[in-house]
């Protein structure tokens, strides 16, 4: 009898992580609205929804115990702790998503990446950067939405994840947000190129 392969192992799983502040956001939503065939993988987080955030579409808002729950049954491909909050992706998101024919497109940071790379052999890693971290302090002081200290906080783990993310496959630096969309794009069509044996087999067997 065949085996048949998970939807999930037949899709390219693109990660996508940055230091906040960088515009990995604004990037990751121009990627998506201009590439086909590519989905976003909608995490869940313990955190309160912010003002025009929606359930199911931004995130999976669940309580702590809901979370922790899926946890311990082993139903999270990836999660971590992000100040006090619970963040990650469930297996059935991914497994539901790719079933679609898509590839999927993941916003998590590096501790993700790692437990993602873990599960799945068809992870592709990709490292936005600011053009410096002056410029990095300037964006975050201008989203008006943190105080000196947390500015200060931000910056501190920025350094330490830049330190922590050196293993990624490629690096992208965000200084205008149209030759980034160009280069992440790039990555994501060379990527498709690869040489696939399902394609092979699928042409084999007409």
């Amino acid at each position: 009898m065949a085996t048949v392969t998970p939807p999930e192992q037949e899709r390219l799983l693109f990660v996508v992580s940055a230091p906040s502040g960088t515009g990995k956001t604004s990037l990751c939503t121009e990627v998506v609205q201009q590439v086909p065939h590519l989905s976003f993988s909608i995490s869940h987080t313990t955190r309160q929804p912010r003002q025009a955030e929606e359930q199911g579409k931004n995130y999976y808002f669940v309580s702590r115990e809901e979370f922790m729950h899926l946890v311990s049954q082993n139903k999270m491909a990836e999660w971590t702790e992000i100040y006090g909050n619970y963040y990650g992706t469930s297996k059935e998101t991914i497994r539901c998503e790719c079933s679609k024919g898509d590839d999927l497109f993941f916003d998590i940071d590096e501790r993700g990446a790692r437990q993602l790379s873990e599960h799945y052999a068809n992870v592709i890693t990709i490292l936005v950067l600011p053009p410096s971290l002056e410029v990095l302090k300037k964006r975050l002081i201008e989203r008006k939405t943190e105080d000196e200290q947390s500015v200060r906080k931000r910056l501190n783990r920025a350094k330490e994840e830049l330190k922590n993310m050196s293993w990624y496959t490629y690096v992208i630096v965000n200084d205008s947000l149209e030759e980034a969309v160009l280069h992440l794009k790039s990555i994501i069509f060379a990527e498709r190129c690869r040489l696939g044996h399902s394609i092979i087999e699928g042409l084999l067997h007409e």
